[in-house]
């Protein structure tokens, strides 16, 4: 009588090895990137910055002032600069919700490494801007004194 011949279709190291191979490629793609931006990233420093008040007037537009001098910064016009409304609209609701007020100004910084940041002095928040593309990060940059940016 004929016994089947039970013979594995597949080498158990071949298996073995594709099953690490998934493993590693899914470890590599869901583990954290050192960042630029982490703890050890200090070399950064603060090229051009201003601190800036918003805040809405009756009219819908909404007026940034220069924190240290009290002067006009900008005025985004009802309905235009919708990044920027919304970025500061953003900011300004975190602030209601942990029950601060509109006293402590924002801070822009364009840095010597490139990268330009919103920050929150109120709350700590920082957006790093141009994760969002260059064009929304020049909305931003006419804050900036002339010729710095």
């Amino acid at each position: 009588m004929p016994h089947a011949i039970r013979r594995s279709v597949f080498a158990k190291g071949p298996v073995l090895g594709m099953g690490l191979a998934v493993i590693l490629l899914v470890g590599a793609t869901v583990a954290p990137v050192p960042s630029a931006y982490g703890p050890g990233a200090g070399a950064a420093a603060p090229r051009i910055e201003r601190q800036f008040h918003a805040a809405d007037r009756s009219d819908g537009a909404v007026v940034l002032t220069d924190a240290r001098t009290g002067r006009e910064a900008l005025i985004l016009a009802p309905g235009e600069d919708g990044f920027m409304r919304g970025t500061l609209r953003g900011l300004a609701r975190d602030r209601h919700l942990a029950g601060i007020g509109p006293e402590a100004p924002f801070r822009l910084v364009v840095w010597s490494d490139g990268r330009m940041t919103l920050d929150d002095t109120a709350t700590g928040r920082r957006l790093d801007l141009l994760a969002f593309g260059r064009t929304q990060a020049e909305a931003f940059a006419r804050l900036l004194p002339i010729g710095e940016t």
